[in-house]
């Protein structure tokens, strides 16, 4: 037999190898017709390709730019399904195709003076961010959502198969404001998996947004924001943190003060926030509407 020819991957990012746990390739269904999905497509049905067709997806990646923070999610079906058959797909761990799904039928539904206090990022830039190579463009999108307008930017955040919620507060106030105090919030519901080893890394992304926005405040003042992390009700097992992360969010926008104030922290996001049984419910209902 022949040598086998080798595929050129130079072209193909990391962020959609499926060997990434932080990517949870997204379904054709929500992802549609971009450069990631296509190359995306390559991978998983282990198509090799010449070094023309590596040039022609480089330029697809110029003129087919992939846009996550706006997923359709697919019409509902009309067919039958016999629900004793049906497995729910938030009774199992959320990839992140799914979670943007349902965040963007839960954010549908809530308040619409509650949701103009918020903007939120996708829950891949994140993880995108973390790798030097896409850093910038991620920026660039973070830079459109105008977050400094905002009282409050919702990030969800899936690294190392966990989901968790950072929380940007006020960020457009004054750093020495006593009313509204600029700070970050982290919302885990397994902290025995140690959610301030992500310090590192959101300090610098804080960082590096209010560097992009050319805002006037210096590092060592970004630096001294706080991050705080409440003790918040834990999951029961390994596979409900996407859920958590859905339930914080739709709890969250509903109870938000419209001035965060670090003196009254942490507000309602105690031990006692809400039980087990909530989560499960509010799931259910989710994914019947989604």
């Amino acid at each position: 037999m022949g040598k086998k020819k080798q595929v050129d991957d130079s072209i193909i990012p990391i962020d959609i190898a499926p060997s990434d746990p932080d990517y949870n390739r997204y379904p054709v269904s929500k992802h549609r017709s971009c450069w990631i999905h296509v190359v995306g497509y390559l991978r998983a049905s282990r198509k090799k390709i010449t070094k023309q067709e590596a040039q022609r997806l480089r330029s697809l990646k110029l003129t087919a730019p992939c846009f996550l923070d706006n997923i359709p999610c697919r019409a509902q079906s009309k067919r039958r399904v016999t629900r004793k058959k049906s497995t729910p797909k938030l009774k199992n761990k959320l990839d992140s195709g799914s979670f943007e799904c349902y965040l963007e039928t839960l954010w549908s539904r809530l308040p619409a003076d509650k949701r103009d206090l918020f903007t939120r990022l996708d829950c891949q830039w994140f993880a995108w961010y973390r790798k030097a190579s896409y850093r910038e463009k991620v920026l660039s999108w973070v830079k459109r959502k105008e977050i400094f307008s905002m009282k409050y930017v919702l990030v969800p955040i899936v690294c190392w198969g966990h989901w968790s919620l950072l929380i940007f507060c006020h960020f457009g106030e004054s750093l020495q404001s006593k009313t509204r105090t600029p700070c970050m919030l982290l919302l885990d519901s397994l902290q025995m998996s140690d959610a301030l080893r992500l310090e590192a890394d959101i300090r610098r992304f804080m960082f590096d947004i209010y560097k992009a926005e050319g805002r006037p405040e210096n590092k060592q003042m970004i630096y001294q924001v706080p991050l705080l992390v409440p003790k918040v009700p834990q999951q029961r097992n390994g596979k409900e943190c996407g859920n958590f992360v859905l339930y914080f969010i739709n709890l969250f926008v509903k109870s938000a003060p419209e001035n965060f104030n670090i003196d009254n922290y942490p507000y309602f996001m105690k031990n006692d926030w809400f039980n087990a049984e909530a989560v499960e419910r509010f799931s259910e209902r989710l994914h019947a509407l989604a």
